[in-house]
């Protein structure tokens, strides 16, 4: 089960550098619940991404080839009834079916109007191992996306209770409420 936010909740994001001043231009389209800066509550899952972010900044060119650091930016959540969230509890149909909209946005485009009216988007995290379950599925290896039986094969092989979380800020309003706390140095990744 998915934990809200919770006014002075720590949360974190792994990247090639500290990140004091969060620029929403920067970050990238066509992740699991669209653009915006993603954070988790998990400390060990930041730690987990770190490698995958400096892989990431090597291939764009953003760092050298022999780049070893990483920096976990940890933030404080300040909660704020002004704030329109929406939380997806479960690796269910309807958690996959926006996933897939914002990974691929010609399949279940529908969602994406839908959801654009929330400022903070929770759920569970589409890891490495989830990402190439989603693409088989939306090669239509289990089927028609979108059919029954595709939808029931591919929610039992994402072994949701697995899944950590992961919170999208998708806007400053939503930004406005993280406060940078500090960044941990990670070295030799």
């Amino acid at each position: 089960m998915l934990t809200e936010l919770q006014d002075g909740m720590m949360l974190y994001h792994a990247s090639y550098t500290e990140i004091r001043n969060i620029d929403l231009t920067k970050c990238e389209p066509s992740k699991d619940f669209g653009k915006g800066f993603y954070l988790t509550s998990d400390y060990k899952q930041a730690e987990q991404f770190l490698k995958q972010s400096i892989k990431r900044a090597k291939i764009r060119n953003i760092v050298s080839e022999d780049w070893n650091k990483g920096i976990i930016s940890c933030y404080k959540y300040h909660a704020s009834a002004d704030l329109n969230i929406k939380y997806f509890y479960n690796a269910d149909i309807d958690w996959l079916h926006f996933i897939v909209s914002n990974r691929k946005n010609n399949i279940f485009s529908h969602l994406l109007n839908q959801y654009s009216e929330y400022d903070i988007i929770g759920g569970k995290i589409a890891n490495d191992i989830t990402a190439r379950t989603i693409q088989t599925y939306l090669n239509q290896g289990y089927g028609e996306p979108g059919s029954d039986i595709a939808d029931r094969i591919i929610i039992e092989l994402l072994l949701p209770d697995r899944l950590k979380d992961q919170f999208c800020f998708k806007n400053t309003k939503a930004i406005s409420c993280l406060e940078f706390v500090k960044g941990d140095v990670y070295g030799n990744l």
